[in-house]
C-alpha cells in the first residue's frame, strides 16, 4: 500500500495557484520575516507600546507555519 499518493482526491484550481507561487520563494524567507517580526515586536515593547509588541509578536508562528507549509509544497509537489 503506497501511502504517498493521494489517488482519491485533487486539489482544486485556487490550491494549484497559491502552491506554484509559494514554491518560489526561498524557504529562509519564512524564517527571517519570523525573526524580524520577534525584532520589531521587541522593539514596540522597549518602547512602551504593549499592545502593538503583543500583536506583531504574534505574526511569528504563522510566518514558521507557512515555512513549513511552502518545505512541504516544495519537496512533496502538489497533486
Amino acid at each position: 500500500m503506497d501511502i504517498t499518493k493521494n489517488t482519491g482526491h485533487q486539489e482544486g484550481d485556487v490550491a494549484k495557484a497559491i502552491e506554484s507561487q509559494t514554491a518560489k520563494i526561498p524557504s529562509d524567507a519564512f524564517l527571517w520575516t519570523s525573526v524580524a517580526s520577534m525584532g520589531v515586536s521587541l522593539a514596540f515593547k522597549l518602547a512602551g507600546h504593549k499592545h502593538t509588541a503583543l500583536f506583531i509578536g504574534q505574526w511569528a508562528a504563522p510566518f514558521l507555519l507557512l515555512g513549513i507549509y511552502n518545505k512541504i509544497v516544495k519537496t512533496q509537489g502538489h497533486d
